[in-house]
């Protein structure tokens, strides 16, 4: 019997044509999303101070270090224009079309150990074990230039890229990567590797003149491969400097127009010369401004091509992607999975050829075995589980997205436009813009930083004493570059971590949590974990009278005091506490909260409390006079 006969449904008429998850309930307005927005901002504020709609808009926006607005909602109307196709000029949605194959880009694996022996042997591993490229450092404390054929010796050429890069002398290791393809049997059209030769990136770095007289002839040695490249835009060296989304954008777009204009000076055709060159940019934790900033750069370096008269087909940018160096932290390190899992999949989404998951321990070491399967696997599981590369352009058509997109594609070429008004990227190094423009985004990046506004995970927010570490083979001396300089955003709270452990035994800040758990539980969770960023511990007492608050705090051992609690409590016997554990030997006494709620002015705390505790506050520097107060070394 059929199920017609029988009266069951037949299957095209039980599938519905369209699913509406929401079927069941009314559609919602933008007027009644406003109205909750307004609600939400307005809570708790005295009628005379509630925001207007436009007001809390203004409240959600985010406005990265370079000037970036990241509004709260995107809507039709914020996408610039048509959105274009993957593969076709202006490149934005994909310098190539996806074929659905699951690896659609380069699994790449960095190696910068300078023990040959060790240094072939993982290489090896990485490509058995689903690596598809090998990137080299090479220098006096990596990859020796002597040591990169002996490190390749096993691995077949035709199966995997190889690039090389230098932070001292890119001849060298160009020179020794020419001579393993040179050496090699085979074909030339079967082998893909990028010399790695970036004169402003170097000079960057070493703080010289960068010398683009031998780019021609470098392109000319490698005319002969037609899968070769020579020529690295590395712009994630600018990144590691402190350089926000749109300058490491415009940056990258400035060298290259400026390596373009040189070749086509030096006799090279200028298709050959968009054909020679290959950016390496950053991927950061925030994939949206990653994501965007990729597409940004296609869509930029596609309208230079157009300015130089460059083959329509041929103005696609290819892009190396690498995960942030500048966000990878110290203390619980094994959090870096996360944001090298964010960024890989950023990188992936944006549309990199080839991404580069850096160690999870590249802060501090050189990886082992095990750090170095967790960097591959997170490409590899990306691609071939996760599936992303079967799609083109996933994040394209998102109003979001195509907003941002927008947004950095317009700051980047306005910020290139400048350094080409200064005479190209190595005069804006030399001339001191390009540190003018660092300098101002490190002070902003470090205020956010400080005040958490950009928190870290594991370190300045949810940071775990005592958390899990894993000891890898440190970094050998770096030789003195004298150019830009790098730096970790978590450094200044590894220095608080470093006081800290130096003193010998942990520093300890008392908690005198007042009443009961209803009444200090918020402010203690709130608290405690600001102390543990300078990993001092926090024994505490929980309600209790005066006297038996000030026994704790003496037997806890601990110099300084903090209350928590709320403000009925605060106003009940807040300054009595304040005051006792002071008389008790407190160095310094803070409030977690605000004075106001002790029912005494802001003249009257400061002679009872060094300081509160508060959203938006400077966590650095008040861990930091706290340190100086107990006396804890440097």
């Amino acid at each position: 019997m059929s199920n017609t006969e029988s009266g069951a449904p037949a299957a095209e008429e039980a599938t519905p044509t369209q699913l509406s998850l929401a079927g069941d309930f009314p559609a919602a307005t933008e007027e009644q999303w406003e109205i909750e927005v307004a609600k939400v901002l307005n809570r708790g504020r005295p009628p005379e101070k509630q925001l207007t709609f436009e007001q809390c808009m203004k409240r959600l926006t985010v406005h990265t270090v370079d000037g970036i607005d990241v509004k709260p909602m995107y809507r039709r109307d914020d996408v610039p224009g048509p959105l274009g196709y993957p593969g076709v000029a202006p490149f934005t949605r994909g310098a190539a079309v996806r074929n659905g194959e699951a690896d659609a880009w380069d699994v790449r694996a960095l190696h910068e150990d300078s023990d040959a022996a060790f240094t072939r042997k993982a290489v090896l591993t990485d490509l058995e074990r689903g690596v598809t490229s090998i990137w080299l450092r090479v220098g006096s404390d990596a990859v020796g230039p002597s040591d990169v054929a002996e490190v390749l010796s096993d691995v077949l050429l035709e199966m995997a890229k190889i690039e090389v890069s230098s932070r001292e002398d890119q001849k060298a290791a160009a020179e020794a990567l020419l001579a393993v393809y040179e050496a090699s049997d085979r074909p030339k059209d079967h082998v893909f590797f990028n010399l790695g030769i970036d004169p402003t990136g170097l000079a960057a770095l070493r703080g010289s003149a960068a010398d683009l007289s031998g780019l021609g002839e470098w392109v000319r040695r490698t005319a002969a491969y037609p899968n070769g490249n020579a020529i690295t835009v590395d712009s994630t060296i600018y990144h590691n400097a402190g350089a926000g989304d749109v300058a490491e954008l415009a940056w990258a777009l400035a060298t290259g127009a400026e390596y373009v204009r040189a070749l086509v000076e030096q006799g090279v055709d200028v298709n050959e010369a968009f054909r020679a060159i290959e950016f390496r940019v950053t991927a950061t934790h925030d994939q949206f401004l990653t994501i965007s900033r990729l597409r940004a750069l296609r869509t930029c370096w596609s309208r230079i091509g157009e300015v130089f008269g460059v083959d329509e087909d041929k103005r696609g940018a290819r892009q190396s992607a690498v995960t942030s160096w500048r966000e990878l932290t110290r203390e619980d390190p094994y959090v870096n999975i996360l944001r090298g899992t964010i960024s890989t999949f950023a990188a992936a989404v944006g549309g990199a050829d080839a991404i580069t998951t850096l160690p999870f321990c590249a802060a501090f070491g050189l990886p082992d075995d095990f750090v170095r399967r967790i960097a591959r696997n997170t490409g590899i599981i990306l691609a071939e589980e996760v599936n992303i590369g079967r799609v083109n352009d996933p994040a394209g058509g998102s109003f979001y997205v195509e907003s941002l997109t927008d947004s950095l594609a317009r700051a980047g070429w306005a910020e290139f436009q400048k350094v080409e008004a200064a005479g190209g990227m190595a005069a804006a190094l030399a001339g001191g813009h390009v540190a003018e423009v660092l300098a101002a985004c490190n002070v902003e990046r470090a205020k956010r930083l400080a005040n958490r506004k950009q928190p870290i995970t594991a370190v300045s927010e949810f940071p775990m004493l005592d958390a899990r570490t894993i000891e890898v083979k440190p970094y050998p001396p770096a030789p003195a570059r004298g150019g830009l300089e790098w730096h970790r955003d978590a450094e200044p709270f590894e220095r608080l971590v470093d006081r800290s452990a130096a003193n010998g035994e942990r520093p300890k800040v008392f908690l005198a949590c007042l009443g009961t758990r209803r009444d200090f539980g918020g402010r203690e969770g709130f608290s405690a974990p600001i102390w543990h960023v300078a990993g001092m511990e926090t024994p505490e007492a929980e309600g209790g009278t005066v006297d038996e608050i000030v026994a704790a705090f003496k037997a806890s051992g601990a110099q300084v005091a903090d209350l928590c609690s709320s403000a009925k409590v605060y106003a009940q016997q807040g300054v009595e506490v304040a005051r006792a554990l002071r008389d008790a030997g407190a160095r310094a006494v803070y409030l977690s909260g605000a004075y106001k709620e002790l029912g005494i002015s802001d003249d009257e705390a400061a002679g009872i409390f060094d300081g509160r505790l508060f959203m938006g506050m400077d966590v650095v520097d008040i861990l930091t006079r706290t340190f100086d107060v107990m006396g804890v070394a440097k």
